[in-house]
């Protein structure tokens, strides 16, 4: 008996499918998507440094607006030292806490990525017009404040329901960022005879999963990112390739974190003229750019 299916995409192994190049002739595309993240105070979601006690959960709670405080700019620094672009992935509620945090990153030309309202909640466990109107609250608020609205998503807490890619596509975005199960952007498709653009996302090159949830600390998450871009590099030699490394300020802006995470990013901008250093959003525009049937 078949299992069932989410339907969007089809298997197909990365070694038979078409090649193409990324601008430059570059087979390596290698983006930073920093999380930019606002929580509720004594309620909500939030990822934990110690288990909490009953709320409000000050300890949590100030460890994470710590990010916002100061691990952010930290990493600011860090970008403009080693000139890397960057892709800030927006909580809506940061524009009321802390708009110059955006306005920094939109003064770099950085990419705005939409990221809900708040972590302090998900979004998949909605019913499908309360889900609507949640994207449309966060991209509306997106679009006013950078004059554009945003051309891709990343759900709280990687968080879908079974029709999300569908209200995506329908309030006009062309990428998401929520599925980590390819090295290449791929079509999803979507009801009505749609597609949306599913980008790269990292799960193993990523913060939380690897520091708060396994444990480990940030000489061996830097080690991770090393030897993670050596590899895909290699790889790169045969097939085009997409690897994100996915950023929280309150974890890794930490300093005895950042020590670590610049030895790792220095060691990926000595390779700058090997490879793509870029957006999310420029891996979509350049992917739908492609010839039809290019994409899986």
């Amino acid at each position: 008996m078949p299992l069932p299916s989410h339907g969007r995409y089809d298997y197909r192994p990365i070694h038979d499918r078409p090649l193409y190049d990324w601008p430059g002739g570059h087979r390596l595309a290698v983006y930073l998507a920093l999380n930019l993240e606002h929580f509720a105070f004594g309620e909500g979601l939030g990822a934990e440094l110690a288990p909490g006690g009953p709320p409000p959960d000050v300890l949590n709670y100030a460890w994470r607006d710590w990010g916002n405080r100061v691990g952010a700019w930290r990493l600011l620094d860090l970008f403009e030292a080693l000139g890397l672009p960057a892709a800030a992935l927006i909580n809506s509620a940061i524009y009321d806490y802390c708009p110059q945090l955006v306005a920094a990153h939109r003064g770099r030309g950085d990419e705005i990525v939409g990221h809900g309202r708040s972590n302090s909640e998900r979004q998949g466990v909605l019913d499908e017009a309360t889900e609507r109107a949640l994207i449309a609250e966060a991209t509306a608020r997106l679009a006013r404040e950078e004059g554009k609205p945003p051309a891709g998503w990343l759900g709280p807490w990687i968080s879908q329901s079974r029709v999300t890619p569908d209200l995506l596509a329908e309030a006009g975005y062309s990428y998401l960022l929520d599925w980590c199960m390819d090295d290449q952007p791929v079509r999803f498709r979507t009801r009505g005879g749609g597609s949306i653009l599913a980008v790269p996302y990292p799960q193993e090159i990523n913060d939380i999963p690897m520091i708060v949830g396994r444990k480990i600390e940030g000489a061996a998450f830097a080690d991770m990112i090393v030897d993670h871009f050596d590899e895909m590099l290699q790889q790169s030699s045969s097939q085009p390739l997409v690897m994100g490394i996915a950023l929280h300020p309150y974890i890794v802006g930490q300093p005895h974190r950042l020590k670590h995470l610049r030895r790792a990013l220095t060691h990926i901008v000595q390779y700058r003229d090997a490879l793509w250093l870029t957006t999310p959003g420029a891996i979509a525009a350049h992917c739908l750019a492609l010839p039809p049937g290019t994409l899986p």
